[in-house]
C-alpha cells in the first residue's frame, strides 16, 4: 500500500473535522485550514497522517508528524494541536483508531507475545506520546479498515480482525513498549493512567503527591519520575492544565462570572486563575472568550 493510495482512501471517506466513522473506534479527519491551536484531550489513540503536518504540544514537549507518520497516545492528556499547512486545495487528512486496553491485553496472552520483553519493576515508564514512520503493512491494514465503509455489512465481522492486526503491528514495532503497557494491568504506565483518571475526576480538589503515589502503589520518588516520563508534566502541572481546560469549556458554554468559574474548578484566587489562564491560552479569560466567540 503506497502513501498515495492511502491518502486517496482517506480523502474519499473524510468529512470536514475529526469525525467518527461508521466503524466503532475509527475516526477520519479532514482540515481545510491551518487555524489556531486547538485545546483538546488526546484519548488513547493511534493517529496516522495521510496528508499535511500536525504539531501537538503536551506540557513542555512538542511533537511534529507529517505524511506517512503516526502518533500514539497511550494516556488521555490535555494537548494543544494544529495542522500547520492545511488549505482547501490540499487539506490535511488523517486516520485514527482508538487503542483499547482490553484488546491489547487479549493479544498479550497469545503465545507469540511471549517474545516481548516485560517491563521491569522500577523501570521508567515509556512516554505516553510517541511518533514514528508508518510501515507499508500498517498503511495496508488501515486502508482495509477504511474500505469496509464501502461494504457496511462486513464491518461487524472484519473490523475486529483488522483492529487486532493493527494493534499487533504497533505492539511489535518501534514504539511497541508504549502500546503493550496499555494491556498490562500492573505496568507503571497503567498505574500512571489510573492516577490520571483520578485527577481528571477530582481536578477541583486539593492534591497531595504522596497520596497520589499511594494510589499508584509506588514510592513518591518513583511515582513522580514515572508521571513526568509519561505525561511530560508533574502531577501539579497536569491538574492545573485540566482545571484550566475545564474552566474554558465552562465559560464557553455558560459565559458569566469568571470568579465563580475560577472557584468551581478549584482556584482560591480569581487573580491567580486569570494569570495562569493567560499563560495557558495566551490571553486573559474575557479576551480569550471574545476571540473564540468572534
Amino acid at each position: 500500500m503506497s502513501l498515495q493510495d492511502f491518502r486517496a482512501l482517506v480523502e474519499k471517506h473524510a468529512q470536514i473535522g475529526i469525525v467518527p466513522s461508521m466503524i466503532p473506534g475509527v475516526v477520519v479527519s479532514r482540515m481545510d485550514a491551518t487555524g489556531s491551536p486547538d485545546e483538546s484531550s488526546t484519548g488513547t489513540i493511534l493517529a496516522i497522517v495521510a496528508q499535511g503536518t500536525k504539531r501537538l504540544s503536551v506540557g513542555s514537549a512538542v511533537h511534529d508528524y507529517g505524511p506517512g507518520q503516526f502518533l500514539i497516545a497511550s494516556v488521555d492528556l490535555p494537548v494543544s494541536g494544529q495542522f500547520t499547512d492545511a488549505t482547501p486545495e490540499k487539506p490535511a487528512l488523517g486516520f485514527g483508531l482508538e487503542l483499547r486496553p482490553e484488546i491489547i491485553a487479549e493479544l498479550m496472552l497469545n503465545s507469540a507475545a511471549s517474545e516481548f520483553l516485560r517491563p521491569v519493576r522500577g523501570e521508567s515508564s515509556p512516554p505516553a506520546i510517541a511518533v514514528g514512520d508508518a510501515s507499508e503493512r500498517l498503511l495496508d491494514a488501515a486502508a482495509r479498515m477504511l474500505r469496509l465503509m464501502d461494504t457496511p455489512r462486513d464491518i461487524p465481522v472484519l473490523a475486529p480482525m483488522i483492529e487486532r492486526e493493527i494493534l499487533w503491528l504497533m505492539m511489535s514495532g518501534e514504539h511497541g513498549a508504549t502500546v503493550r503497557q496499555l494491556g498490562l494491568a500492573d505496568s507503571s504506565l497503567s498505574r500512571v493512567r489510573h492516577v490520571v483518571r483520578w485527577i481528571r475526576e477530582h481536578f477541583a480538589e486539593s492534591l497531595r503527591v504522596d497520596e497520589l503515589a499511594e494510589l499508584a502503589r509506588m514510592s513518591p520518588s518513583a511515582f513522580h519520575r514515572s508521571f513526568q516520563a509519561v505525561t511530560s508534566m508533574s502531577p501539579i502541572q497536569y491538574q492545573k492544565s485540566i482545571r484550566l481546560h475545564e474552566a474554558r469549556l465552562q465559560l464557553i458554554a455558560n459565559p458569566g462570572d469568571i470568579a465563580t468559574t475560577a472557584y468551581a474548578v478549584g482556584y482560591e484566587s480569581p487573580s491567580q486563575f486569570s494569570r495562569e489562564y493567560r499563560r495557558e491560552f495566551g490571553a486573559p479569560p474575557s479576551r480569550d472568550l471574545a476571540m473564540l466567540r468572534a
